[in-house]
């Protein structure tokens, strides 16, 4: 057995002010039992929890360990004026001309950290791709229960653009390739030649084959919340699993960030094709369509609008000049691991 860090405490003359700068720059929030003047304020991130700790002692040193701050949805230039604004000082400023470097900051208490590059412009830095992430998945699947949900068509057993599927159905299958991709992620030793070993079967001759179904009294809103549960289940998979995790994948061995890619094209385009069907516009971001297509379809034009050739890798759409693809598969296999042509 190992051990995990609980917290990452923290002394300070005010914990609860300290705490309220950190939750704004970290985008989360102190515990409903934070109050002004409590000695200990905890604020909750993704990995290790905040708990500031009141202290009579002024710091006077320079920190021997200290936090490395990489923007989310922002440059590093826009994170540090952000930063600045909640009450941060600037302490060194080491960014270059070329993009590269660092800006070392203070919080209100004299607390040195850094902001780094974001993980957009490490890639434009360095040639590489961008990953996909855990947070792609939660964003692709929310984004598509939110869309689908605003429809005012009452009938889902309408076909589901050009499938054989009706929209209920199409829905279903998504769901259950969510969750299928998540549990192939979830045993200690990950089958490498097959599936994890859940029964699957369509509902109807020429239906879907799933493992997850949804109640039909619940309605739309319950289909959706079906939809929502599955991509959280992937998304959590992908956050905790190793990234020497490898798993069976019928197109290839994969790893958690080629389950968490499938999961997103999945999405996306399910989502055209029950979009079509109750008649709803579904356009996609086409950094998000970039970011799978880097990863599952290397070889696809990189000269074309994101989403169009996403749909065209997929068989959905034309692209001029280009032969129509009618059958595909995605490339599964983590791309450092394929044998270089």
């Amino acid at each position: 057995m190992t051990s995990h860090v609980h917290h990452v405490t923290i002394d300070c003359a005010d914990a609860y002010k300290l705490g309220t700068f950190w939750a704004e720059v970290l985008g989360s929030s102190l515990a409903d039992d934070d109050f002004p003047g409590d000695p200990e304020a905890l604020v909750r991130t993704p990995s290790a929890a905040l708990l500031f700790v009141t202290v009579p002692e002024p710091k006077s040193v320079k920190n021997r360990i200290h936090f490395d701050i990489q923007p989310d949805d922002r440059t590093r230039d826009e994170e540090v004026e952000r930063l600045l604004a909640l009450g941060a000082t600037l302490v060194a400023d080491r960014r270059r001309p070329d993009g590269r470097g660092w800006a070392t900051l203070a919080d209100p208490e004299g607390n040195e950290f850094c902001v780094e590059c974001s993980a957009g412009e490490r890639a434009r830095l360095t040639g590489k791709r961008l990953p996909v992430t855990a947070d792609d998945v939660t964003s692709a699947v929310r984004l598509t229960v939110d869309t689908l949900a605003g429809s005012p068509a009452e009938d889902w057993r309408i076909p589901a653009g050009t499938l054989t599927w009706d929209c209920w159905e199409t829905v279903e299958h998504l769901s259950d390739d969510l969750f299928a991709y998540a549990v192939q992620l979830g045993p200690r030793r990950p089958p490498l030649e097959s599936e994890v070993p859940y029964r699957w079967a369509p509902e109807r001759e020429g239906g879907p084959w799933n493992a997850i179904f949804a109640d039909p009294e619940a309605g739309t809103a319950g289909l959706l919340q079906t939809l929502e549960a599955s991509g959280a289940l992937l998304s959590a998979m992908v956050r905790t699993a190793s990234p020497d995790v490898r798993s069976h994948h019928s197109y290839g061995v994969s790893d958690p960030e080629g389950f968490a890619a499938m999961g997103i094209v999945e999405t996306l385009v399910h989502a055209h094709d029950v979009a079509e069907g109750l008649g709803v516009t579904w356009t996609p971001p086409a950094d998000l369509c970039d970011r799978v297509l880097g990863r599952l379809f290397p070889d696809a034009p990189a000269d074309e609008d994101r989403w169009t050739v996403l749909l065209w890798s997929t068989g959905r759409a034309d692209l001029p000049g280009r032969e129509r693809v009618t059958s595909w598969k995605w490339h599964g296999a983590p791309l450092e691991e394929t044998p270089k042509r």
